[in-house]
């Protein structure tokens, strides 16, 4: 069948993206309000292109150092580039992203179009912030759903947290049942969890999918994989060791063999090197509290609770809430849920390596997202941070994909 076209909205860093990549999907374009995230998107693009040209190699070199950024992008076609579309979707921008589109289209129709507006409006750690009813981010579905009008995509797939079931009572998500019906399109929804595609994470997400009516279809049933991977021995083991404060934004080499978790995922995939294996400095006080976390969590299977700390190492003056501020990633079973958080500080995300004795490095958090060791997440390391937090594992993203091609066809 010829080749399967989709549309990204509020695309991120393009996890949710590769998974429909790797599945055999071409992407007209990408559209995100980001521009850490679209150049992240940029240089992504360049690597598929160029791999697929049997130029590879080119990308590698902007990895290792070798050329600039501004070189490797203008290695391929430009109108790729300007196929990620850096602007926030909004009532004004509509015209021209559309405008954009078809340009890059041409002739040819959108299959599908994913994506899921921003998560903050229905999270629930949101909603205890601040009152969210009057954020706009509530309202970006409408924008989605002209999408589905302007390009009538066979399919659709829309991704958020699970927090949108009840945010406002569920009166968003009645919304956006009935935004979407009007626009010509059935849809249903499931919770899905990331660990159940093979991901090593607790990672629940809202998957909703949808079809234009006039398709005989259902909601796609999902092979759960079966986990015989740790994230200590299988996940991290093969990454340098480095303590605190270490480690390279560029080029750093493997120490020790891949494994069939690594190889099946995709995640080493024929080089002899990765990037971004570099970690925060942390002060004394921290450092100590994690050697505590770790100690009581690899030893005793126990979760340390801030208030049970020495007083002399408690900082906050709060101690009854967010008392699991320090956690350490399970090693032994999959991680808990990486949010984009994770940018702002690592003290949630322990390395269970008492003797590296750090938070996990961005190339680890990455690996907990399943995206390959060669995606570079650009800008800085707090971006690449936040960029891997908001993001949609790539293996789930991939499991959804092939579930898509196949109802498709």
């Amino acid at each position: 069948m010829s080749e399967l076209k989709f549309i990204d909205l509020f695309a991120g860093a393009g996890g949710l993206s590769e998974g429909f990549v790797r599945a055999g999907f071409i992407p007209v374009a990408h559209v995100e309000m980001n521009k850490d995230a679209c150049d992240t998107l940029r240089t992504r693009t360049a690597f598929h292109w160029l791999k697929e040209n049997g130029r590879a190699k080119e990308y590698y070199d902007y990895l290792q150092g070798n050329i600039s950024r501004d070189e490797l992008w203008s290695k391929i076609p430009q109108h790729l580039i300007k196929s990620v579309i850096n602007t926030e979707i909004s009532e004004e921008t509509l015209p021209s992203i559309f405008d954009q589109i078809d340009a890059e289209l041409a002739t040819d129709t959108v299959d599908l179009v994913i994506g899921g507006p921003p998560c903050q409006a229905y999270s629930v750690a949101g909603r205890v912030r601040k009152d969210m009813t009057d954020d706009p981010r509530n309202h970006l579905y409408k924008h989605y759903v002209k999408f589905l009008t302007e390009y009538q995509p066979k399919m659709f797939v829309f991704e958020n947290v699970p927090g949108i079931l009840s945010a406002n009572n569920g009166h968003y998500l009645q919304l956006i049942f009935d935004a979407v019906g009007e626009a010509g399109y059935e849809l249903e929804l499931k919770v899905l969890n990331a660990q159940d595609f093979g991901v090593l994470q607790d990672r629940k997400r809202v998957i909703i999918i949808g079809w234009k009516n006039n398709l005989d279809l259902e909601y796609p049933q999902f092979d759960k994989v079966e986990m015989k991977f740790e994230i200590a021995k299988h996940l991290f083991n093969d990454l340098p060791k480095i303590n605190s404060g270490q480690g390279h934004w560029g080029v750093s080499e493997y120490v020790g063999k891949t494994n069939n978790y690594l190889e099946s995922t995709g995640i080493r995939n024929g080089i002899n090197f990765t990037t971004q294996h570099i970690s925060r400095l942390n002060n004394e006080n921290d450092l100590e509290i994690y050697r505590i976390a770790v100690d009581k969590w690899v030893n005793d299977g126990k979760r340390l609770h801030y208030a049970e700390l020495p007083e002399r190492l408690i900082k906050h003056n709060n101690t009854k809430t967010f008392t699991n501020r320090f956690q350490v990633v399970n090693h032994k079973g999959v991680s808990h849920t990486v949010v984009a958080h994770i940018c702002a500080d690592g003290h949630y995300y322990i390395h269970p390596d008492i003797n590296q004795n750090r938070s996990i490095t961005v190339r680890e958090a990455a690996r907990i997202q399943s995206f390959p060791d060669d995606y570079f997440f650009e800008s800085s390391r707090t971006a690449a941070f936040k960029q891997i937090g908001n993001a949609v594992p790539v293996l789930m993203g991939e499991g959804i994909a092939n579930k898509i091609r196949q109802m498709i066809k």
